[in-house]
């Protein structure tokens, strides 16, 4: 299994991103995948999910600003940033989980900065 996250970058305060999880190894629609960050000295964090059923959730802190999709057919989740703030600063994770078994993939650094 491999989840390859992709779509980082520098970019300003209100500016977009999105990020794209390819996996490989799993069938996306199977598991609940989800975007987690980890801040420089600080715990990861979950970002967002969507379930099997297509139902998301949301840190309160992105809620209104970013927003997870999925492709099922491409076996890509993608995360839509938008109004980027620099506390958003971070590496982001792609997860994948279903029952006991989670895969991770290696991080992607957004810097919002000016």
């Amino acid at each position: 299994v491999q989840l390859q996250a992709s779509g980082g970058g520098l970019v300003q305060p209100g500016g977009s991103l999105r990020l794209s999880c390819a996996a490989s190894g799993i069938i996306v629609l199977n598991h609940v995948m989800g975007w987690y960050r980890q801040a420089p000295g600080k715990q990861r964090e979950l970002v967002a999910t969507i379930t099997t059923g297509g139902s998301t959730n949301y840190a309160d802190s992105v809620k209104g600003r970013f927003t997870i999709s999925r492709d099922n057919a491409q076996k890509r989740v993608y995360l839509q940033m938008n109004s980027l703030k620099p506390e958003d600063t971070a590496v982001y994770y792609c997860k994948a989980n279903r029952g006991s078994y989670m895969y991770w993939g290696q991080g992607t650094l957004v810097t919002v900065s000016s």
